[in-house]
Formats: C-alpha cells, sequence, structure tokens
C-alpha cells in the first residue's frame, strides 16, 4: 500500500497493524464508528530518533510539513476543579491555550498538562499522543484547518508509528468540537 502523503516504506491500514498501537488505540480502531471508513486509518512505521518535525519532514517528504498536526493534553482549572482535553492543531502552529482553550474549557486558567498527567490518563507515549482513543469523556478541541486538511498525519499512540488519516476525520471523533483559530502562528 502506498501512502497519500509522505514518502514511506511501509504504509498499511491500522485495522491491520493493531499490535503497533497503544491500547487505547488499537480499542478505538476495533470499535470504529465514525463516517470514515477504518480502511482510511493509515498506520506508517518511523524512526523515533526522527521524530522531530524538521527532521521528519527531511527524511519523509516535504508536503508533510503542511499535513502534519499535533495532538497535546491540556489542563482547564476553575473553582479547584480541573478538566483535562486534548487539542489537535496543524505542527506549524501552536495552540491558543490562554485564549480559545481557557474560553471553550470555561476555565479561570488553562495550561498544558505535564508528561506524567497527559501519558498517565491516555495511556499514550509522551510525542506521540493521538485523539484517536482518547477518553471519549474529554473535550477534543480540533483547529479548523485541521479538518480541511485532505490527509493528516497524527501520532499514533506511539513514538514510533504515525497515523495518516482524512482531516475530515476529525470533526467525528467522540467530543469534538471544531474551532476557528485555535492554532495560531
Amino acid at each position: 500500500m502506498r501512502a497519500p502523503i509522505g514518502d514511506f516504506d511501509n504504509a498499511r491500514p491500522a485495522a491491520a497493524c493493531l499490535d503497533e498501537l497503544t491500547e487505547p488505540v488499537a480499542a478505538a480502531v476495533r470499535a470504529w464508528s465514525n463516517d470514515i471508513p477504518v480502511e482510511q486509518l493509515i498506520y506508517v512505521d518511523t524512526d523515533p530518533a526522527i521524530a522531530d518535525t524538521a527532521a521528519f519532514v527531511e527524511h519523509h517528504g516535504a508536503d508533510l510539513l503542511d499535513a502534519s498536526a499535533n495532538c497535546v493534553v491540556v489542563a482547564g482549572k476553575r473553582g479547584g476543579e480541573q478538566t483535562l482535553a486534548a487539542c489537535v492543531v496543524l505542527s506549524r502552529t501552536r495552540v491558543d491555550v490562554n485564549g480559545a482553550v481557557r474560553r471553550q474549557l470555561g476555565a479561570r486558567k488553562a495550561s498544558f498538562a505535564s508528561m506524567d498527567t497527559a501519558t498517565g490518563e491516555t495511556g499514550m507515549e509522551y510525542g506521540g499522543i493521538t485523539p484517536i482513543g482518547l477518553p471519549a469523556d474529554w473535550p477534543l478541541l480540533v483547529d479548523s484547518a485541521v479538518v480541511d486538511t485532505e490527509w493528516v498525519l497524527i501520532g499514533s499512540g506511539r513514538r514510533r508509528g504515525k497515523l495518516i488519516v482524512p482531516g475530515k476525520i476529525f470533526a467525528g471523533l467522540p467530543g469534538a468540537v471544531v474551532l476557528e483559530d485555535l492554532g495560531t502562528a
């Protein structure tokens, strides 16, 4: 199988390589229910040593620069209560934590969750967190530019390996809210 973007030696349907995914991601793929067929979730094996965006793009293709997205875990706090959420933005942008995220969560303060919180609560590896397989009760804030991207490269739950999926898939994930300008330059 050839990946729709990038230059990868080994692209396969994610459903055919569940053992390469973390358990929460594999469970989400097994139980897939979205308008986009599960066959359009593609897994590509990647070297974690070149996971940095610049090195990754140099190795796997310049077309990935505009098609790569990051998923980060944020914590919103208000009155002693904490709400965890995930944000998905194109990798050339940053998450507007103190503006869009704070307002959407109705939080007094918002910040990136600690690495221990992000990995412990998601069951995924730091640097590979993906919106596919997150806790279903979490808000999933997605920048509209991600949804408008034909094919998106995102983490697979592990630092090794990535998923390539249609951008419109993110709008149909549990808890998804599509926002304008979630990602800022």
